[in-house]
């Protein structure tokens, strides 16, 4: 293995704290990945890992080599990305919402592959904060705003949102006209955020302005299309991306309630950490899907930028 790819592991081995999956990344066996690390260290003269029987983690030295590597690399894979013909190859880890990877990303894979053949994509559906870096995933798509996490955002689109209900909610609850119509009896499916349980409050914009609003909310969820479920079922309001409701609006097995006071758009954005930032693969794959949501997606209100 030459120098490159031995820091390319090291790097891996340092992300991932595990040599075992530190190599199934790559695809060497474990034993190999272990006798390039013990070759490097016997070449620098230096301890760069320390081992346990749970976790690898960096020495100092170990710490500082590392940050010496992804600063070579990155500027290997910009020099070797920036000659014409050249194309983005290698696996690309990725974490996706599953309501956006079904209505945006899958569809539009046979085109990705057909563009980039030397890309392989592994990938994992959740709605939970992922830590990209010790994780081993290259990028995670997400929707909605973002806490300041240290990595970098690049918005893809911005998603128009409405307020919905079911006609047998509407029969047992009546249609709220206004906002003042919602504090008689109305109710909603809950939606809970993922990392700290709290209930999300239906939220709308009146006059430039937020205004949120807390319902009773006898039955809760995390996940979207558990939310989009209860919602067809009559269990309370409800606000999602048009996206995701648009076939039921077609079919009638959800309205629009209160289109005078929509709730606030939502952007979408491609997270990567500081270190992924110049890979090949991460900008191949953030440029592409920018242009699928260009096409694609009813209800754009801008796109493009940094975070």
């Amino acid at each position: 293995m030459d120098r490159f790819e031995a820091m390319r592991l090291f790097a891996r081995v340092v992300e991932r704290r595990s040599f075992t999956q530190a190599a199934n990344d790559i695809g060497l066996p474990r034993s190999t990945a272990t006798q390039v690390i013990h070759q490097l260290e016997r070449r620098l003269g230096v301890r760069l890992l320390q081992r346990t029987t749970r976790v690898v983690r960096p020495t100092l030295d170990g710490e500082a080599y590392y940050r010496r590597c992804l600063a070579i690399l990155q500027d290997v894979d910009d020099a070797e990305g920036a000659f014409a013909g050249t194309k983005p190859k290698g696996t690309l880890r990725i974490e996706v919402q599953g309501t956006l990877a079904r209505h945006f990303l899958m569809p539009n894979l046979p085109a990705f592959f057909a563009q980039y053949p030397e890309i392989e994509i592994s990938m994992s559906e959740s709605d939970r904060w992922v830590d990209l870096v010790h994780e081993g995933v290259d990028c995670a798509l997400r929707w909605g705003e973002l806490a300041d996490s240290g990595l970098v955002a690049r918005r893809l689109a911005v998603l128009t949102r409405i307020t919905c209900a079911a006609p047998a909610y509407i029969k047992r609850f009546g249609r709220p006209k206004s906002l003042g119509d919602l504090g008689t009896g109305h109710q909603v499916v809950g939606l809970r955020r993922f990392t700290t349980g709290e209930l999300e409050p239906l939220s709308f914009v009146v006059d430039g302005k937020m205004h949120d609003m807390p319902l009773a909310a006898p039955f809760s969820v995390t996940g979207p299309e558990s939310y989009l479920l209860a919602t067809r079922l009559g269990l309370g309001l409800a606000q999602m991306p048009h996206f995701h409701v648009a076939e039921d609006l077609k079919r009638g097995s959800l309205v629009t309630v209160l289109a005078n006071t929509p709730p606030p758009s939502a952007p979408v954005s491609l997270m990567y950490a500081q270190n992924r930032q110049l890979s090949p693969r991460v900008r191949a794959f953030s440029d592409w899907l920018t242009r699928q949501f260009r096409k694609s997606v009813a209800g754009i209100e801008s796109v493009d930028g940094e975070l």
